[in-house]
């Protein structure tokens, strides 16, 4: 039994050993899909998978952060109000001598109120000629898992080594569990890396299994849509070129994410809930500083910080601005990326504006 001090709440104790989680979580944004694209490698069917509910469960943490821990909540939104562009999730694109496109930042997953788009955004989708997405291979599983076949080295440990060498016995079990109420046998995925199990362990089961059945996430559903339109779809990355951005950050990091995952348990619903609630509201800019200010060992942690920012946001963020700005010159764009990617002063928003473009919010915060 845990007995918490009066100044101590259940959240705070949970959030204690939640940064790294929630951080490979909003990483994950890009590459979340992987684990659905997989789901055709390990063949399941719709009876393996966990019943799929019409919304996930969960509460969200910072509303008992505002009420037990108010000092602590407003660290965090003085730190995201100092972030540029951090107040809006869909954006207008002009510049002279083109129709205007728009940007939107999304979430990956199949929640209806995020597939529900801000006001505004399907009637910018419906008139637009050219679709941007971080990557066009998403409109086809076995397509898109087929290329990330290309280079297994990105995916699975190809020297003898399996992910229950690399974890404390309790956590092996922690795995299997959380992997089987998703419908996946632990055999099955030994060899995998620790960034393709986190894509598995991350979402809560409700999600995961809405996905296993069929369910779209909104980038995907977008990508579709624009074909299914005679749109012409563009896609700024590969998906082996995101498998690779992921690999590149530190091993370490990677396990440790995965054990805060599997420590969470079905608390990640009450993390789903939380990134949801920010997202709804506009506040993609308070994303960052929550999960450090709730990451108890963000000193022994910050290393990692700073190459997920670095290898996964910025330098990303750079090229995904390079690649689009032939599109938007031509205008009558919507271009369609992770919400993360929006915000900062080297987020997309800025590096349009360097680039000769006028972007304003439409739906903020």
């Amino acid at each position: 039994m845990i007995v918490l001090s009066r100044p101590q709440t259940m959240t705070s104790l949970l959030m204690g050993r939640m940064g790294d989680a929630l951080l490979w979580l909003f990483a994950s944004v890009h590459v979340v899909a992987v684990a659905v694209l997989l789901l055709t490698l390990l063949s399941l069917t719709e009876a393996q998978a966990a019943e799929p509910t019409v919304t996930c469960a969960g509460s969200d943490l910072l509303v008992d952060m505002q009420k037990n821990e108010p000092a602590r909540y407003d660290a965090i939104v003085t730190e995201a109000d100092a972030i540029p562009n951090g107040k809006a999730t869909f954006w207008k694109i002009e510049k002279a001598g083109a129709e205007p496109s728009w940007l939107l930042g999304t979430m990956h997953i199949s929640d209806p109120r995020v597939l529900a788009m801000p006001e505004g955004a399907k009637a910018a989708f419906d008139k637009a000629a050219v679709v941007i997405v971080e990557s066009d291979e998403i409109t086809s599983e076995k397509e898109a898992s087929a290329k990330l076949l290309e280079q297994p080295e990105l995916m699975m440990f190809l020297d003898g080594k399996s992910i229950t060498d690399m974890l404390p016995k309790d956590d092996v079990a922690k795995l299997e569990a959380g992997l089987q109420a998703r419908g996946i046998p632990l055999n099955a995925v030994l060899k995998m890396k620790p960034w393709i199990l986190s894509s598995f362990v991350a979402l809560p089961a409700c999600e995961f299994a809405r996905k296993a059945r069929g369910a779209r996430f909104l980038d995907m559903k977008l990508a579709n849509d624009a074909l299914a339109d005679g749109k012409r779809l563009v896609g700024l990355e590969t998906l082996l070129e995101q498998m690779k951005a992921l690999s590149d950050l530190p091993m370490s990091f990677h396990i440790q994410s995965l054990i805060d995952m599997l420590q969470l348990g079905d608390r990640m619903e009450d993390v789903m809930a939380t990134m949801i609630d920010l997202y709804l509201k506009g506040d993609v800019g308070m994303i960052m500083p929550m999960m450090k200010s709730i990451d108890a060992n963000i000193s022994e942690s910050e290393a990692g910080y700073e190459a997920f920012e670095q290898r996964i946001i910025d330098d990303r963020n750079h090229v995904m601005a390079d690649r689009a700005v032939p599109q938007l010159e031509q205008g009558n764009v919507f271009m369609a990326v992770g919400a993360l990617h929006l915000p900062g002063k080297v987020g997309l928003v800025e590096l349009l504006r360097a680039k000769g473009f006028k972007l304003t919010a439409v739906h903020a915060g």
